[in-house]
């Protein structure tokens, strides 16, 4: 099976969401970008729930930026129902961040995110890290999907 195109940015900064889109798009990623402001939004997304009802849950994200300060749900608890459930166990979870707190870091590996980064505050080195993230896990990484494929 081919893996889908979708990126879901979880992030409820409009600024860190036109920057993280923009670094993206430097870097010619033309994934589809599907963007959810909230933890909650997050998982309705995923599991095709509130206005995502009737979405193709066969077809589910190639990765997920995830931000840890979030309303409603925050990103730990969004990671953790993502890992309890089959059908997003295994996507690539990628923290996108500005929380340096070694607990956020700890939280984050201890319920199963791929990777934790912080954001940056200078720009250029946004694009950079966006860059790095972007080969790695969008070119080099070689997913597992929920069926095994």
């Amino acid at each position: 099976m081919a893996q889908h195109s979708t990126i879901l940015l979880v992030d409820d900064n409009p600024d860190d969401v036109e920057l993280t889109t923009l670094a993206l798009r430097e870097y010619n990623v033309v994934n589809d970008i599907v963007v959810a402001r909230d933890g909650q939004e997050a998982l309705d997304y995923l599991f095709g729930r509130g206005a995502y009802a009737g979405r193709d849950l066969y077809e589910q994200p190639h990765l997920v930026l995830l931000d840890i300060n979030l309303p409603k749900l925050n990103g730990t608890e969004v990671l953790q129902q993502m890992r309890a459930d089959e059908r997003t166990r295994y996507i690539p979870v990628v923290m996108l961040t500005t929380s340096t707190e070694e607990r956020d870091l700890v939280a984050s590996y201890r319920n199963g995110a791929n990777s934790y980064i912080v954001k940056p505050v200078d720009f250029s080195q946004f694009i950079a890290a966006v860059h790095q993230m972007k080969m790695y896990w969008l070119v080099l990484n070689r997913a597992l999907h929920s069926d095994g494929e």
